[in-house]
Order: C-alpha cells, then structure tokens, then sequence
C-alpha cells in the first residue's frame, strides 16, 4: 500500500508540471497557433522562476513569504511570456512556419536555461547544484501536514498550493472557452481567422495574448516542475524538455479539452512512472532495457486516441481547422 501511495502522488506531483503545459499550448492552438516551443517555454520559465527565488533569499537578510511566493511565479510567467511573444512575432507578424519557429523556441529555451544556470550556480558557489530551499518549503506546504487525515490525506491533501491551482485553472479556461464571449471569438480565430476578422474581432489582438498567456502558463509548469517536484533544487539536468513533450501530447490526448487535462496528466504521469513502482507493489523486475520501452506508454496512448479520434471523426474532437496555417487579411 506505500508504494501505490507513494506512486499516486509522484504522479499527481509530475503530471501537474505536465497540466502547466498542456493547458497553456491548448490556450495558443485554440487560436490556430502550433506552439512546438512548448520544452523551451517551461525550460525559460523553470529557470527564471528559480533564478528568481534563489536570489531573493541570498539578498534578503529576512526574506518576507509572500515575495518568496510571488517573485518565482511572475519570474517563470513572464519567462514563458516573453518566450510566446516571441514565437508569436515570428508567426503571426512575420508569418514565419509554425513549426519551424516552435521547435527554434524549444532549443533557444533550452539554450537560455542550461547557460543562464551555469551562472546562477557559479555566482552561488556550487559546481553542479544550488537550492532554494525556503521557497520550496513554501510551495510545498499543505494541508495533511496540519489535519494529519492518514492515507486519505497522504494522497489528496499532500500537496502544495499550485498544484489545486491547476485544477482551477483548468476548470476556468474551460467555462472562458464554453461560455464567455472572449472563448467564443477565439474559437472562431481557430476554426476560420478570415470570417473572424470578417464578423469584426480583431484576430492580430487574440492571437498575441492567446499565445503570450499561453506561454507563461506553460512558465508556471516549469517553475512549478523545479520548486515543487526537485524539492527547489537546480542542476544541469534537462528534465524539464521531456515534460514539455508530453504536454504537447497531452493536448492531442484531451482533444483540446482544459477538463480532460486533468485527469489525462495524472493518466500520464501515472503510466510514466509505472516502472519504478511496479516491482514493490508485484514483485516482478523490469530489465534495464525495458524502462524506456515502459515510458514510452504514454506516446503510445496518446496515438492510440489520436486515431480513434480521426476514426469517429467527431467535431468536438477535431483540432481547430486553421491550426498550423498562418493568417494575412489581406489574403482573405
């Protein structure tokens, strides 16, 4: 029983990076915009949340919680932000290829981040690790830590403060997409920018904050992936680009749907992390070569939908028709 509770909530832990991201790209391609740039948002957006914390308790001589709360979060959204507005000029300005242009943004990301860190270690007097110790702690407070609610607590109450959020976050991105006027304009851009620009919406404004929101949620999953997950802690390991992969197979797997999100990320984490937790609740040990064959479920799931989705060829499941092609008015 430990270790499927301890399974349960590494997964919630790493699939909430995972919802970060998929919420955040299903955001961009509700506007018609394949943001591949996903890894290199969150990477930009683990790193400036952490830059931000770590220095923040180095200078401060009494470091106050909510700055120790509130730097880190604009810090990653406004990395991931600036990482959107980026790919956004490109495609939607300069109508540069979307895909092209995202997987650009994931090296550059990623690029910024391992070199910006090197820094960061070195200004910090570390070789190869630095931690933020008390922001972690932060961020990592929760409920069953209080109420003491035995296992009931230890796997729905365990958890920090962004990891709820999430689900919220969720939860409104679904009711604006469903039921707002703002949701039913962007979804028109997606479906057919040139009657949306037609009917009076101003297809440049949309696309721009779509994809700039889009970019700092996915920010939050990468700070969120370090502060939470790595316990605050910084190294050279690229494991953030893995998470920004999965989210974008995510978004496929929810068919674009904010609600399905949240249980499809716990679906992948849960099956990502099958391997380690397996042989204490069977017994049964995977040989070396098998791990990677085993993380490699959630791809397959993710193709599996893909297709039964193309097989029913139900609307509601269909990507946004101008998802991937650039818009010019003055081509309508």
């Amino acid at each position: 029983m430990t270790s499927f509770v301890s399974w349960f909530t590494s997964s919630i832990i790493y699939g909430t990076s995972i919802m970060y991201g998929a919420l955040g790209e299903i955001l961009t391609q509700k506007s018609g915009h394949l943001n591949l740039g996903v890894p290199g948002m969150m990477f930009l957006g683990g790193f400036a949340g952490f830059t931000g914390a770590f220095l923040y308790e180095k200078s401060a001589a009494a470091p106050e919680p909510f700055l120790m709360v509130m730097i880190p979060l604009l810090c990653a959204f406004l990395a991931g932000a600036l990482g959107g507005l980026l790919y956004g000029f490109m495609t939607i300005t300069l109508r540069a290829n979307q895909n092209v242009t995202g997987l650009a943004l994931t090296f550059l990301g990623v690029g910024i981040g391992s070199f910006g860190g090197v820094y960061v270690l070195a200004a910090a007097g570390f070789k190869s690790f630095a931690k933020a110790s008390m922001t972690a702690d932060l961020f990592t407070l929760n409920l069953n830590s209080v109420v003491e609610a035995g296992t009931f607590g230890d796997m729905f109450l365990s958890y920090g403060f962004m990891t709820y959020f999430a689900i919220v976050l969720a939860v409104v991105m679904h009711f604006v997409l469903k039921r707002t006027r703002v949701g039913l304009n962007l979804r028109a851009i997606g479906e057919s920018p040139a009657t949306a620009d037609a009917a009076g919406i101003n297809v440049t404004k949309y696309k721009y904050l779509s994809t700039a929101i889009g970019g700092g949620i996915c920010g939050l999953g990468g700070m969120f992936y370090i502060l939470v997950y790595c316990d605050g802690g910084w190294s050279t390991v690229n494991s953030i680009e893995a998470l920004g992969w999965l989210a974008i197979c995510l978004v496929i797997f929810a068919t674009w749907k904010p609600l399905n999100a949240i249980w499809g990320s716990y679906l992948f984490a849960f099956l990502f992390w099958f391997y380690n937790y397996i042989p204490g609740l069977t017994g049964v040990s995977f040989p070396n070569y098998a791990t990677d064959l085993v993380q490699m479920l959630p791809y397959l799931v993710t193709v599996v939908m893909l297709i039964i989705a193309n097989l029913r060829k139900k609307k509601e499941n269909q990507p946004p028709a101008a998802l991937g092609l650039s818009y010019f008015r003055e081509e309508r």
